[in-house]
């Protein structure tokens, strides 16, 4: 046991307290450490790691109180013999290989009813804040993030006072208050009144999209949706739809024409068009409810980004607008607090709310009662009003820095974005292949997202790529544009 070697990551995602209760945890469990031989000395080890004696003691004694390690006096550390009671003890193999496939396995490829890992869908490299350039959709700047605030709220959830709101199984309930806050705080911006039973609490957007497209959506029924459009949401409807019809948009949004008869649903995101950045106008708002009335569909809201309007005065959401109920409101805290807390809602008639919650209970039971009540309380506190000013601010000078970028590096390639956001839409010059773009500006740190994938026909075009700009800094913006230019020109 004194010959163990072991290896501390130290890649910031943990305390060094952490890591090495991690690596001994897993040494123990693993049978690595054997039960009969001491461990090393605290002296020792902290020696061979580089670390301070003091935090070695601590993880051993934590250890010990665990029921991992036993003292002995004199002797020093050893492996708690029961720990490892009732463990299996798995069959050796050879290092690196898997075990043989059975020739009784089954044969799995017959079985699948759909292949959602053929759809189309945003591929970017797992490590990309490791880039200069990081051009991501939908991802947050650490810097920003009130994480001291956030750290408090999750004190305040996860203490003894707070136990009832979040150990106990709810089972199809949300949270009360973060219900109340997004009631009384959230909607009434986007001009929505709501009651309790009519909102839903969801793990982000898309998970409120797949809940309707199960519960609504049958192969017969055409769902229309604006082209290009949002490709996770097509792909929740292709797995229950045989009909998705792209229908195009011009500068006031979806066009509402006879391409819109005999579908069941219609899918937009009125406020910030996915991904052109469009904004619905008012009176074409108004004339997508009223085909909705005399066709008889439904109309499903996207308002993924509702909280990043800072350049105009908000245009009411459709669901706000709505007289018949045919409007189911989706929205996100994804964009205002962080796509990892996977938190969305949504709002509609109590029937449909009722069902829904019905479902999900099948899937979920209910998002983690922790992560709601310290989003609640997050709100409560009045944190998040503070944060989406602090968001528009830092939005609007790189919303501005990469407008005047994109002017002089690529002129007439996007049309400024009249709402905010976090993004520009871009279209390359004829005959740009944006795949081999962004493999190219990959090699030079330049993260950007090609745009092929958010149109629905079977051949889309290639030149268009999106560049968002809420997660990399206002002085990176216009050397990486200044990058993407350089490759397009080169490859004209």
């Amino acid at each position: 046991m004194q010959d163990v070697i072991f290896h501390l990551k130290r890649d910031g995602t943990s305390s060094i307290q952490a890591e090495l209760r991690q690596q001994l945890v897993a040494g123990i469990l693993g049978g690595q450490i054997p039960t009969g031989e001491p461990l090393p000395s605290s002296r020792l080890l902290a020696k061979r790691l580089s670390i301070s004696r003091n935090t070695v003691s601590i993880v051993y004694q934590t250890l010990v109180d665990d029921g991992y390690l036993m003292s002995a006096e004199r002797r020093g550390f050893f492996v708690n013999p029961e720990i490892r009671d009732g463990a299996m003890t798995m069959p050796s193999l050879d290092k690196g290989k898997a075990a043989p496939p059975s020739v009784n396995a089954p044969d799995w490829a017959s079985m699948f009813r759909v292949l959602p890992s053929t759809q189309r869908n945003i591929d970017r490299p797992s490590d990309w804040q490791s880039y200069p350039y990081p051009f991501i959709y939908g991802q947050v700047d650490k810097d920003l993030f009130p994480i001291v605030e956030w750290r408090e709220c999750s004190r305040q959830a996860l203490g003894r006072k707070g136990l009832d709101a979040w150990a106990a199984d709810s089972y199809n309930n949300d949270d009360p208050l973060l219900i109340e806050q997004i009631r009384t705080r959230l909607l009434p911006r986007r001009g929505i009144m709501a009651d309790e039973d009519q909102i839903l609490v969801t793990l982000g957007a898309q998970n409120a999209l797949y809940l309707l497209s199960s519960l609504l959506i049958r192969p017969d029924v055409t769902v229309a949706m604006e082209e290009p459009g949002y490709q996770a949401a097509r792909n929740a409807f292709l797995l229950k739809s045989n009909d998705v019809r792209p229908v195009p948009l011009d500068q006031d949004g979806l066009i509402v024409d006879d391409r819109l008869k005999d579908c069941g649903f219609v899918y937009v995101t009125p406020s910030h068009h996915y991904p052109s950045t469009v904004t619905m106008s008012l009176a074409r708002r108004r004339a997508l409810l009223d085909r909705a009335s005399e066709d008889g569909f439904v109309i499903i809201e996207d308002d993924y980004e509702s909280e990043t309007n800072y350049l105009s005065e908000p245009i009411p959401a459709l669901k706000s607008l709505d007289r018949d109920d045919r409007v189911i409101y989706v929205g996100s805290l994804s964009k205002s607090l962080f796509p990892g807390l996977r938190l969305g809602y949504m709002v509609g008639p109590r029937e449909l709310v009722r069902e829904t919650r019905a479902l999900r209970r099948l899937m979920l039971h209910h998002p983690p009662n922790n992560n709601q009540r310290t989003a609640a309380l997050f709100m409560a506190l009045g944190y998040h009003d503070t944060l989406i000013k602090r968001l528009h601010k830092v939005y609007r000078e790189r919303w501005q820095e990469m407008g005047e970028a994109l002017e002089k590096h690529l002129p007439n390639a996007s049309d400024v974005p009249s709402f905010g956001g976090t993004s520009y839409w871009v279209k390359g010059p004829r005959g740009l292949d944006a795949e081999i773009l962004a493999e190219d500006a990959l090699k030079q740190g330049v993260v950007i997202e090609p745009g092929h994938m958010t149109f629905g026909r079977s051949r889309p075009p290639k030149n268009f790529f999106r560049l968002a700009f809420s997660s990399i800094a206002a002085e990176k913006i216009e050397p990486g544009i200044r990058i993407i230019s350089r490759l397009i020109n080169q490859g004209a």
